[in-house]
């Protein structure tokens, strides 16, 4: 299986490949192996994208977008695909492209109960509240 490599200089994410053939109808679940496992360094973390062109074009996605792969996971990278066509079904062929992997630097939050939050301008607005 190829490593994951980034297509361009610039790009974000590292292409995923499956490690083997699989067929989806539409709607249809299953988990897809990818053959490699990462050791990601603490206080970085992997986040797991479907690729565009085959959210487009097929209905390729991923049913827990983004997939996160934290700095202590050392098992195989393995996704949940889905396809969301609702008439095709999807064949993903091994040593295909089918996801990308972007490595991100994540801070730590320290929690602490309050009893208030303090207002904001937005508040507790939420679904539409920005007009959409």
């Amino acid at each position: 299986m190829p490593l994951p490599e980034y297509a361009h200089d610039g790009d974000a994410g590292l292409d995923l490949y499956a490690a083997e053939n699989a067929s989806l109808r539409p709607f249809e679940r299953s988990l897809i192996a990818t053959g490699i496992a990462v050791a990601i360094p603490e206080g970085y973390a992997g986040f797991v994208q479907p690729r565009s062109g085959l959210a487009l074009r097929n209905g390729l996605t991923f049913v827990n977008t983004p997939g996160l792969i934290d700095s202590h996971y050392r098992g195989e990278i393995k996704l949940v695909a889905v396809n969301l066509d609702p008439q095709e079904t999807l064949v993903i062929n091994k040593g295909q492209k089918i996801a990308q992997l972007v490595i991100q630097s994540v801070g730590r939050a320290s929690l602490v109960e309050v009893d208030d939050l303090g207002p904001t301008v937005r508040g507790t607005n939420g679904f539409g509240s920005t007009g959409i």
